[in-house]
């Protein structure tokens, strides 16, 4: 079970996605930092959390999800891909049938009573933990798609769920392995596909495994050792899942990455993903 982070806007409490599958915030509705607050924040970024890296994470993750480097396209996304999921949906793919879509649209109707996602609500209760689409269908795509394009709160509220469930944890974990900026996005991309559970195929289980066969730098490890029987043991438990098993994401970019000696995960950066070349220069 995930680690939640306090948001004050939103209760504490614990998500119930356990097996699924990105940030630069609007400036209309984030307030500019001070000088004095800028320096800090960037005081306290040091690997993934930095804005430069951030959005390369958001990058690199959009070329596996959504065969694009325009992440803040995604925001409307939304499709059944037929993975046993339900829908689909958003800047890190949020799932009807995994919890994570319903937490969402909880927090959006709470900072905004009212929106169009909210009558949805109890049908997304309904189907948590299922593939249906039973009071979902037919118009709950184009509201979702609505919601999106017209309101900036909702892109928000997609981008703090992302962070408070996905990113912050994952970037949080990785400091704490000593792992550095390439081994804290191999847990964010870790997480967001397989979520953050107990079960065999979530992240916390791949890296008990990894941590079994190697040690982190925080353990007194090799870093790159370690780091290759984490990628090694996140592909095995891709390959348990029919939708998940092309492991490309792993193979042809995480681990090009690795091989390269990039632990900063520096540009120039090449992949590739489902055979599909990316650049960030």
């Amino acid at each position: 079970m995930r680690h939640p982070i306090p948001d004050p806007a939103r209760p504490e409490g614990p998500s119930r996605r356990t097996v699924l599958a990105m940030a630069c915030v609007s400036l209309a509705t984030v307030p500019l930092l001070t000088p004095s607050r800028a320096s800090a924040a960037s005081a306290r970024a040091t690997g993934l959390d930095d804005p430069a890296k951030k959005e390369i994470a958001m990058q690199l993750v959009s070329s596996a999800e959504n065969s694009s480097l325009d992440w803040k396209a995604q925001y409307r996304y939304i499709e059944d891909i037929g993975d046993g999921r339900g829908y689909t949906a958003g800047v890190i793919g949020f799932c009807s049938g995994t919890g994570d879509m319903l937490d969402l649209v909880e927090l959006y109707a709470r900072r905004s009573p009212g929106n169009v996602l909210a009558p949805y609500l109890p049908a997304l209760r309904r189907v948590d933990g299922s593939d249906s689409h039973e009071g979902l269908d037919p118009a709950y795509p184009d509201d979702w798609r609505r919601a999106a394009d017209d309101d900036p709160r909702f892109r928000q509220a997609q981008d703090d769920e992302r962070d408070r469930v996905y990113f912050d944890p994952a970037v949080r974990r990785g400091k704490e392995d000593g792992l550095r900026t390439l081994g804290q996005f191999a847990y964010y991309d870790a997480i967001v596909m397989h979520g953050d559970g107990g079960d065999p195929l979530s992240f916390g289980s791949i890296r008990e495994r990894a941590l079994g066969r190697a040690r982190p730098p925080s353990r007194g490890g090799d870093e790159v050792a370690y780091l290759h029987a984490f990628l090694d043991e996140r592909v095995w438990a891709m390959r348990q899942e029919e939708a998940h098993s092309d492991t490309s994401r792993v193979d042809t970019a995480q681990r090009v990455f690795l091989n390269e000696g990039n632990l900063d995960l520096d540009p120039p950066l090449h992949w590739h993903v489902y055979g599909d070349a990316y650049h960030i220069g």
